[in-house]
């Protein structure tokens, strides 16, 4: 498969997991949503078109977003993210969304070591989160995604 076609099925299983969790899974009734990773905000801005009576907080290392899809300040968290997150331990997130692979095999292996336990601290009970990267944490109790996307692509979890 080309990097483009990679690319876009990505974004394909992006969009559709998003508006799964949306409409299809249920969530804890109280509780923000995260993104972890800005970007240039594109996933930022559906998730706040879809979740529109939640609270969005974004993280990021710097601000690389469109002025368009860029947080109001109090919901936007700078710097490494392997650290800010951890802030959010016990706020009881009713979901997150994490795509900070970068498909280099040593940088995604770090990854896949803190953000599991940072996301299971900052996630409610029955909470939801949907990686780009597999997560293993005790907390975390892998689901299925939806048909049409392919498993190893992107990955859903309920914190129990």
């Amino acid at each position: 498969m080309s990097r483009l076609d990679s690319f876009i099925a990505r974004l394909q299983a992006q969009r559709t997991i998003l508006n799964h969790v949306r409409y299809d899974m249920a969530l804890p009734a109280e509780g923000a949503v995260l993104e972890i990773g800005l970007g240039n905000g594109r996933t930022y801005d559906h998730i706040r078109e879809i979740f529109t009576h939640r609270r969005i907080i974004a993280f990021d290392r710097a601000v690389g977003s469109h002025p368009r899809s860029t947080p109001d300040q109090r919901d936007l968290v700078l710097g490494e993210i392997s650290e800010t997150l951890t802030s959010m331990a016990g706020m009881g997130a009713a979901f997150a969304h994490a795509d900070i692979g970068t498909a280099y095999p040593e940088v995604d292996s770090e990854t896949k070591r803190w953000l599991p336990p940072a996301l299971a601290d900052a996630l409610a009970s029955g909470g939801v989160v949907a990686s780009g990267l597999p997560l293993t944490h005790a907390d975390l109790a892998p689901l299925p995604v939806p048909e049409g996307i392919d498993p190893e692509r992107y990955y859903l979890y309920r914190r129990r």
